[in-house]
């Protein structure tokens, strides 16, 4: 059978620039070929298109072109010719590269002006073929043919063409417009329902500024337009082709891409060249733009944009702008067509993996715009739908779209406001979701049609009304610019929808739902027989079980498909809801009662409904229920004990019904009245009001001292002065338990002028443990982040008021656990909060009060501001530079894992102090909850039953609306990993982003420990054999492992302190690594500072310990070779994982450089098995685990094994590695520019290594090496191998690898030490000589030329170290202005008078008030450009004190400090201590007055408290610091040692060494640090900001301690 078409299209036609050149249809290709050689004749037509679209549409153009000629064949008249050109599909393509190579196919064809070029494909294609013709003979015709939807709609149209560059996209183009665009629709069926969706943002946005109408349409036609484009079989060939053909789906697609293109056209012919009017067709581009810049390619671009239209409009509602109906619908609309509305939702996070879209990120994309206007942005502003504030964009401040774009919100203080709170405000709430859910119910049961008025417009009812809309329950329509619902009911006519419900966490809608669903009599004609209803993972955890229970007893037939009684559930039919006698337990939550008593009148028979339990929760809302049915014409009748029969019936809809204001939202802007003294009114609650919260005012906030008047319709609340609230000894609150929260924070800070208790106790509010969250639980510990004592009660909660002035904001802010209540609780409680609280998870407002943060801030006069704690990397599209896995929220939860006796007890409280987090050990917590021993637990109920409690537990713990969930350290019990259920459960931990950390410790002292303890059960079996079982497990269930090496000898030997003292300075720096992101291993690549690390031979790092400290000195990084370690009593030539781990912990306590893991295989010049990947990857994910700075992976290994260790670096970089030990790559061929490549994309850190035949071979590395650094981003390594190759190590900038003679073999052949290496810079003229000097008087004596001039000669640097006695600093300009001046040593009498000279001071020096360095930088280093040589003023003073007094802080102490003296090196001390976080500062000097001068100094940048006298009691310093003269006659108080026993004194006088305050200290336990160790721990930071390189410590002290004599 033929499959031409029978007749010609039906097509519609577009003008655009004076002419009909775009034109629609269906199923167009015979049409395309004779419209084109009409309109174009050429001599040749040119089709480009990609791999991916030719085959589905080329060989049917193809086809029509060939049949057009050969059924007119003249032999006169030459046909025309056809080409085709098939390039690779995506955006790699839309390069310069491709644009030439069609540019060469086209000449080599000899292609010429007449010739017309056609794009077949996607945007892509269009722009990439555009350009091509806009340029090639200087323009030739070209055709748009698009093949997406979002190319149809947007790209195709406008004449916009371009390419993209490394420096970004289409930033080189044209404008050239088309000499036709065919739309075909057709084309649409072909299309992954994905891209589909992406195109429909275009549409969307085209109908949100243009017309209402197109917009209802889009609104109305969801089913339709989706079903026209993706059901694939069509019932006729051609289908839609002509008039006739077309189904209702495809005219109304037809009707709404045609508004969409008239619309572009139109734009683009009144503003071709984007001077104003085009601007709007950018909404949501402004931000979907910078979302993409980081996004791409996972999410693609109408994806992006459709989350930029939400902000923007939200940006246009928080200004005034547009109403907050308005954004509900736009949001409804994009959601309807499977549109992302936010970041946060689940498909996008799912699809961006690691990859984080920080706002700070998006704003610095944002700036890339020529028409922005300093601190503005141009963003398009929606006035209402169909229409725009202006005829172009508008300026938007940077504060504002920071505000909307931000996850977090901080909320400032109105003590602290320049205009204060509004002192009087009138306003009032949006609609009850309560009053609304139960309204939609009604409705859309009832018969006839009903308006719905003020409905809320949040997540909650947008849940509801799209249940309804699948159920089939009603026709839904909007009116009044959407603040009027339209519902046409269906009298109780439902059907099984074809996808799953999902409620999101919306309790209301998931219990209403529940019974609606027993109402759908029958499956037929569905694509499935049960209706599943589902929510997010916390709506999974809220339980429904008395609901279903009732209702299964009742003949329903429901199954719970995870866990019985939870979400998600299947309702299969059975012909409708039963009825007659019902029994349903109500002690939980009064929805389950109003879900049955709604759904009743539909039940087969009359219902009667027996409630049960001790107490029926919450009967105000019965009663509300009760009275809206009846208003919908139903009728209940209330008999004794709590029970309820309602008749069958129909509801019948009033014409309108009006929606009441939420009264537990107005308790907000209510309660912020009493807290701030200010006025407010709530127009629209008062005493009439069927909602009990309505109460609140008078029942509450009157007792608590506020002024309340309540009228029938109104409320109005005067609170007393701030700090005057009272506390309420007991209040119930069991018919308004949804505003306890706001009761709570009110509470807490209440005063009793009385004298009496300040406790106030709310009771009757136990069903709040049941809802988002646990409520109380939730309260209880979020107060305590501010201070604020609470406890629960059995039905209640507790709250210990307390002063305003004592509350302290939460550094992490408040986590609201996805509960619109506890933000808004939360946000009340900011307002009178110094220095401003940051409220998480801000958007958990739209549950219930969409514009809770415009009118907080806009009509109750709050300032607020944006901020994102989440973690700010930056983005290349490369695999190494996504975003490390379980990186970020430094107040995350961290778990810790390990048998008992390894110490997660004592290393876990550690690790909570060291990062300000609350240490839990779960074990004594859990007995909390068992209110026994665990011990007395398992012996009277055994070890099954115990771990079937402890699986509950840690399940309940982990959960994500846990009040665990965030800032705490918990330790599990050792048998955590004992069940399978527990260990799948710490993996999605893992999986989901969290830390499991595995503290792991020498297992004989582990034994000798548990032998020892009896608190806890014996195993009943051999330690060892239990650890060998689990060691695999505890590994599973981690993401990182902290070996804790102590060393001990003896087997009966307790542990010292000291030894624990080190075991927590190397879990410091692990935590400082994994956890907070220190980035120590941030190595700038700078020519004039080469940086180098130290690559270790040992089979075993015990031998060398004691040459570690001389081997690694002036190395930047240190190697670990794992392949070349060897165990004692190894077999096999891997070594176990154990042994790794403890050589690393043992080289991570005697070296603080960073560390690289390399594990090298003998294919690539190492000692590792070439045939064991699975084995050698394996290892270089622990290399990851155990918080190593750099992994070494070898890039010859699979694609699949190296992308999966690069997604799971965290913190790690990866060094993507090529050793060319087969010369298989030289440099100046293109395998090793493919080598670069590969390792590019892999890694953080490029190493090439290759192999010198003659030295000529570094002469051609070192053009390779120059010929990369114009597009290089990433350091390279790029060195050869052999004696031959080591001029390259020695021109190498970026951690060449070096060895030192103290190592038992170089790692690799041809390696030089450092020594070496700066030796021949020297020589080759890259490291000149330098002079340094020590400018002062008297300065004969010092110390300072031994130090320095050691380091130069230990690390082979030929510069030299001088004194320079002068009296005045100008005696020095000569020296200074040498172009040999190093830099230079200050002391006295020139610390403030060589500033003059400095191009730039330090803000340490600056703010100390003395230079004692001088650093000289040439600005060539930062700035190519500029030649000129910058002096920087520095101080290190303060750092020789600071890191001499560091190592004996401890973390379990509140630090208070003493200086003595106000002198100069005071003030270094002064900024020393506050440097390191000591919160507490006093000054001491005998000459008052000096010190309260110097003080005043300070006090802009920190406090500092006088101390008059040293035998002040009050005091009780911790650290001691003086500054005074040695020969001092102050007698030391021993009261000012008796704090603490364990301080720390310094005085920093070097002679005598051992001095009286020193004495005084060290006889009273204290630590001790000498004034020699300050000086020559400064002289060693000189050192490091002069070179660039560590100081060689060891030989340096020993060297100047030697001159001294000591």
């Amino acid at each position: 059978m033929s499959t031409n078409p029978p007749k010609a299209p039906d097509v519609v036609k577009v003008s655009i620039l004076g002419s009909d050149s775009i034109v629609l249809g269906f199923h167009l290709s015979d049409y395309i070929i004779t419209d084109i050689l009409t309109v174009a004749p050429s001599s040749t037509y040119v089709i480009i298109t990609d791999t991916n679209i030719a085959p589905l549409y080329l060989p049917a153009l193809i086809d029509h072109f060939n049949a057009r000629f050969a059924e007119n064949s003249d032999n006169n008249v030459k046909p025309p010719r056809l080409l085709t050109y098939v390039i690779p599909p995506g955006e790699v393509s839309k390069s310069r590269e491709t644009k030439g190579q069609i540019e060469d196919y086209l000449l080599a064809n000899t292609c010429t002006r007449d010739t017309c070029i056609l794009a077949l494909g996607g945007g892509v294609i269009g722009d990439l073929v555009g350009f091509v013709a806009a340029t090639f003979m200087r323009g030739v015709p070209f055709v748009q043919i698009p093949s997406t939807l979002l190319a149809m709609v947007d790209s195709s149209i406008g004449g916009k063409t371009a390419i993209d560059t490394p420096h970004g996209k289409n930033l080189i183009g044209a404008f050239w417009q088309p000499k036709r665009i065919f739309i075909d629709l057709a084309f649409l069926q072909t299309l992954p329902e994905r891209e589909f969706v992406n195109g429909m943002a275009e549409v969307i946005k085209t109908a949100a500024i243009w017309n209402v109408n197109d917009f209802v349409l889009l609104e109305n036609g969801v089913d339709s337009i989706r079903e026209a484009v993706l059901t694939k079989s069509a019932t006729k060939p051609h289908q839609g082709r002509t008039l006739a053909t077309r189904t209702v789906g495809q005219l109304l697609l037809l009707e709404v891409i045609l508004a969409s293109v008239r619309v572009k056209a139109h734009v683009v012919t009144h503003d071709e060249r984007e001077t104003g009017l085009r601007g709007l067709l950018n909404f949501g581009h402004s931000i979907g733009h910078a979302i993409e810049g980081i996004a791409t390619p996972q999410v693609l671009h109408g994806e992006c944009v459709a989350i930029g239209m939400i902000k923007e409009a939200e940006i246009a509602r928080n200004l005034g702008y547009l109403n907050g109906v308005a954004v509900g619908r736009l949001l409804k609309v994009l959601q309807a067509y499977g549109l992302p509305v936010s970041l946060d939702d689940k498909r996008v996070k799912q699809l961006l993996g690691d990859k984080y879209c920080h706002v700070d990120a998006m704003m610095e994309i944002m700036k890339i715009d020529k028409k922005n206007r300093g601190d503005k942005k141009r963003v398009v502003m929606l006035s209402a739908i169909g229409k725009t504030l202006e005829e172009r964009a508008t300026f938007i401040a940077d504060d504002v779209i920071r505000k909307i774009l931000s996850p977090e919100m901080v909320v400032l203080p109105v003590t602290e406001s320049p205009k204060g709170p509004t002192r009087n405000v009138t306003m009032s709430t949006p609609g009850s979701k309560s009053i609304s859910n139960r309204a939609l119910v009604l409705a859309a049961l009832g018969t006839g049609t009903c308006r719905l008025k003020g409905l809320l417009h949040s997540d909650d009812t947008q849940y509801m009304l799209e249940a309804l809309q699948k159920l089939g329950a009603a026709q839904f329509a909007w009116e009044d610019n959407g603040e009027t619902l339209v519902v046409t009911g269906g009298g109780g006519n439902l059907r099984v929808p074809d996808t799953e419900i999902y409620v999101g966490n919306a309790g209301t809608a998931s219990r209403f739902l529940t019974t609606v669903l027993t109402l759908v009599p029958t499956a037929e004609g569905s694509k499935r027989n049960a209706t599943v209803l589902t929510g997010n993972a916390r709506m999974q955890q809220r339980p429904i079980d008395d609901l279903l229970t009732a209702l299964k007893a009742n003949g329903a037939q429901i199954k719970s498909l995870n866990n019985e009684g939870f979400l998600p559930i299947a309702v299969t039919p059975i012909g409708g809801l039963k009825g007659g006698e019902i029994n349903l337990s109500a002690s939980i939550s009064s929805q389950y009662v109003s879900s049955i008593l709604m759904c009743a009148p539909y039940a087969q028979e009359s219902v009667t409904l027996h409630l049960t339990g001790d107490e029926i929760i919450s009967l105000p809302y019965i009663d509300l229920t009760i009275a809206m049915m009846e208003s919908f014409g139903a009728t209940i009748e209330r008999l004794p004990q709590n029970t309820y029969r309602i008749a069958r019936s129909t509801y019948k809809n009033p014409d309108v019904y009006f929606v009441e204001s939420d009264a537990s939202s107005a308790t907000y802007p209510l309660a912020i009245a009493a807290i701030t003294g200010t006025t407010c009114t709530i127009s629209n609650i008062g005493a009439s009001s069927l909602q009990g919260d309505a109460a609140f005012a008078v029942n509450v906030l009157r007792p608590m001292g506020c002024t309340v008047t309540q009228t029938a319709t109104s409320t109005t609340v005067t609170g007393p002065p701030i700090g005057q609230l009272r506390p309420l000894p007991l209040v119930d609150m069991e018919k308004m338990t949804d505003a306890f929260m706001t009761a709570a924070v009110l509470a807490a800070v209440t005063s009793n002028p009385d004298g009496n208790e300040n406790i106030t106790r709310i009771t009757g509010i136990a069903n709040q443990r049941v809802k988002e969250c646990n409520r109380i639980a939730a309260m209880v510990h979020e107060l305590a982040k501010f201070g604020v004592t609470a406890s629960e009660l059995p039905k209640g909660i507790q709250i210990h008021g307390m002063a305003i002035q004592s509350l302290k904001a939460p550094a992490q802010g408040v986590h609201t656990y996805d509960d619109h209540r506890i933000a808004m609780s939360f946000s009340v409680l900011s307002t009178v909060v110094t220095n401003g609280t940051i409220i998480k998870d801000k958007k958990c407002v739209e549950k219930t009060w969409p514009t809770w943060w415009d009118d907080l801030e806009h009509r109750l006069g709050v300032q607020l501001r944006g901020i994102d704690l989440g973690p700010l990397h930056g983005d290349h599209e490369v695999i190494g530079d996504s975003k490390p896995a379980a990186s970020g929220d430094s107040n995350a939860t961290i778990v810790v894992i390990g048998m008992r006796g390894a110490g997660k007890t004592t290393m876990g409280q550690f690790a909570a102090r060291a990062l300000g987090l609350r240490f839990i050990d779960l074990d004594a917590h859990l007995e909390g909850e068992l209110k026994t021993t665990i011990f007395d637990f398992i012996n009277t109920w055994g070890w099954d039953r115990f771990r079937a409690r402890e699986s509950e537990f840690i399940t309940s713990v982990l959960a994500p609306s846990s009040p665990f969930a965030t800032g705490h350290v918990l330790a599990c019990g050792g048998g955590i990993v004992e069940t399978p259920s527990n260990r799948q459960r710490l993996k999605q931990y893992v999986q989901a982003g969290g830390k499991i950390i595995h503290l792991v410790r020498d297992f004989d002292h582990v034994e000798r420990y548990l032998n020892k303890d009896k608190t806890r059960p014996m195993y009943g079996e051999d330690m060892r054999l239990v650890w060998n079982r689990r060691e695999s497990w505890y590994r599973q269930c981690c993401n990182f492992e902290f070996v804790a090496y102590v060393e001990s000898s003896g087997l009966d030997e307790e542990i010292a302190i000291d030894q624990w003292k080190l075991v927590e300075r190397d879990l410091k720096r692990f935590l400082d690594f994994v956890v907070t992101e220190k980035k120590i291993n941030d190595i700038s690549q700078t020519a004039s500072k080469p940086t180098t690390f130290v690559a270790l031979t040992y089979p075993d790092i015990r031998a060398g310990v004691k040459e570690l400290e001389a081997i690694t000195e002036g190395a930047d990084a240190v190697e670990l070779r794992v392949d070349l370690l060897k165990a004692p009593e190894q077999e096999g030539p891997i070594p176990p994982l154990a042994y790794i781990g403890e050589q690393l912990a043992i080289l991570r306590r005697y070296t603080s450089i960073p560390i690289v893991f390399t594990v090298r295989s003998k294919d690539q010049g190492g000692a590792f098995p070439a045939n064991a990947e699975s084995e050698l990857f394996d290892l270089l994910s622990w290399g990851e685990k155990w918080g190593c700075e750099y992994v070494d992976v070898e890039i010859a290994w699979s694609s699949k094994m190296i992308t999966e260790l690069v997604a799971h670096k965290g913190n790690s970089k990866i060094i993507a590695s090529w050793h060319d030990v087969r010369v298989e790559t030289p440099w100046n061929g293109s395998l090793i520019v493919d080598k670069y490549k590969l390792a590019e994309r892999y890694g953080d850190i490029i190493k090439l290594i290759g192999s010198a035949q003659s030295f000529e071979s570094n002469l051609a590395l070192e053009i390779f090496r120059t010929a990369r650094k114009t597009s290089q981003i990433k350091p390279l390594i790029a060195m050869n191998m052999g004696s031959q190759g080591q001029l390259s190590r020695v021109l190498n900038d970026f951690l060449t690898p070096t060895t030192h003679p103290a190592l038992p073999n170089k790692a690799a052949p041809g390696q030089l030490s450092l020594a070496e290496i700066h030796m021949a810079r020297h020589l080759l003229g890259l490291l000149p000589a330098k002079t340094f000097y020590l400018f002062g008087t008297p300065i004969q004596h010092s110390f300072s030329p031994t130090l320095h001039n050691t380091g130069f000669k230990m690390l082979g640097l030929p510069h030299h170290y001088s004194l320079f006695q002068c009296s005045a600093i100008e005696y020095a300009e000569d020296i200074i202005r040498d172009p040999d001046f190093g830099g230079a040593s200050v002391t006295i009498p020139h610390k403030v008078a060589v500033m003059k000279y400095m191009d730039e001071i330090t803000v340490a020096a600056r703010i100390i008030g003395a230079v004692n360095t001088v650093i000289v930088e040439n600005a060539s280093e930062a700035d190519r450009s500029s030649t000129k040589r910058r002096l920087i003023g520095d101080n290190t003073d303060y750092l020789g004190i600071m890191n001499t007094i560091k190592p004996h802080i401890g973390t379990d102490v509140h630090q208070e400090a003493l200086v003595v003296g106000a002198g100069g090196t005071s003030r270094a001390a002064l900024y020393a201590l506050h440097m390191l976080g000591v919160p507490t500062i006093y000054l001491y000097n005998r000459t008052t007055s000096k010190a309260s001068s110097l003080i005043k100094e300070f006090e802009a940048h920190f406090s500092i408290t006088l101390l008059e006298t040293l035998e002040d009691a009050k005091v009780k310093p911790t650290i001691v610091v003086s500054t005074i003269p040695a020969d001092n006659d102050i007698k030391w108080p021993e009261s000012l040692f008796s704090g603490v026993s364990s301080g720390i004194a310094c005085d920093l006088p070097y002679l005598p060494r051992r001095t009286s305050l020193l004495k005084a200290a060290e006889s009273k336990g204290w630590k001790t640090v000498e004034g020699i160790q300050v000086l020559i721990e400064q002289g060693f930071w000189q050192f490091e900001k002069w070179t660039g390189k560590r100081a060689p410590k060891g030989k340096i002290s020993s060297e100047v301690l030697a001159k001294i004599g000591l």
